[in-house]
């Protein structure tokens, strides 16, 4: 977007502001309309960060950004969240702000890290993680988008990835960019995979004796929570990590995954050809970690999101209202066949 100047042009307003209109608006509609977080922000604006925040912060009293705070019993889903929780047998669910509709230029994918990441965090704060503690995070579209924008800090807590992928080119599946991310947003230390997901045989001898490796690894088993998202089902799907074999026969029973893992409607592994050698967190692993935390949205992760529960992958559940009550209507969908 061009811009009349940069944030160091500073006019003096009638107001007695130091900041031209112009600027403020700019500022303004690239953060709350465009969803830029505050460093591009700075970066179009050739500021600073912290200039970025004095400039929303005069938008709004100037009025140029007007906000309106809706008390919760104005929007309250009805104990949604509560009945969603004991339909699918999780200790909790947190529910996000109801996503804004898609647009051509703003599909889902681009704007809902921005509303889940509150929900995302609250449920991280009522784990009770201690310094020390180990948090497992997954790769994925829905993980990398909350990574990007700020958690309540957790301090000392130990960050690690659930997935080798650093031979993936899209950054979503990139697992230790995701793990810095988040690492960095908590003031966690950050313990990195350098490993592919899929390593060929000779490769995968070597990465199991190698000691960095083998120091990550180590941490799986001693997790305390792990943040995952939950994929789709992989036929239906257009972005998936380049090593999975969407042409292979056995993924076509497949409803989704978590930490790379593919399951069927009841919940069993699906392999595929060189499943064999994947590094990654085994599904038969997820039900011993104390809490584990899924994020996910949408039509096509209700399936997934219901069989994962009902596998206990996850005890907790971060979603927004609509797929919350897609999931609800499609449990008593599947409750009125099996009365009939």
């Amino acid at each position: 977007m061009a811009t009349n100047g940069s944030a160091s042009e500073q006019t003096p307003s009638a107001d007695g502001s130091h900041f031209a209109p112009t600027l403020l608006y700019t500022a303004a509609k690239l953060y709350y309309d465009e969803e830029a977080t505050q460093a591009e922000v700075a970066a179009k604006l050739g500021t600073s960060r912290a200039t970025v925040s004095r400039l929303l912060s005069e938008a709004r009293r100037q009025g140029i950004v007007r906000i309106e705070v809706i008390a919760p019993s104005t929007y309250s889903q009805d104990g949604l969240a509560e009945r969603l929780a004991t339909a699918l047998g999780l200790d909790n669910v947190y529910l996000s702000a109801p996503l804004p509709p898609a647009t051509p230029s703003k599909p889902t994918v681009d704007v809902m890290g921005r509303y889940l990441a509150p929900a995302v965090s609250k449920a991280l704060g009522a784990v009770g993680l201690m310094p020390g503690d180990i948090l497992l995070v997954s790769s994925g579209r829905t993980v990398y988008e909350v990574a990007q924008f700020d958690l309540d800090r957790i301090p000392g807590v130990l960050v690690a990835p659930t997935v080798g992928g650093n031979d993936q080119p899209e950054e979503w599946y990139q697992t230790n960019e995701i793990t810095r991310l988040i690492s960095n947003k908590l003031g966690g230390r950050a313990n990195y995979l350098f490993a592919p997901a899929l390593p060929g045989a000779d490769l995968h001898a070597i990465i199991h004796s190698d000691p960095a490796i083998q120091r990550v690894l180590e941490l799986w088993p001693q997790a305390k929570c792990i943040l995952m998202g939950v994929g789709a089902p992989p036929l239906l799907r257009s972005d998936i990590p380049r090593f999975v074999p969407t042409g292979s026969a056995s993924l076509r029973d497949s409803v989704g995954d978590v930490c790379s893992r593919f399951y069927d409607r009841d919940g069993n592994s699906i392999a595929f050809p060189g499943s064999d050698r994947l590094i990654a967190v085994e599904l038969a692993a997820l039900p011993k970690i104390p809490v584990g935390i899924a994020v996910a949205v949408g039509l096509d992760k209700v399936a997934p999101i219901i069989t994962g529960a009902r596998a206990h992958f996850f005890n907790r559940l971060v979603t927004d209202p609509a797929t919350a009550q897609e999931i609800l209507a499609h449990i008593t969908a599947e409750d009125r066949k099996d009365v009939s």
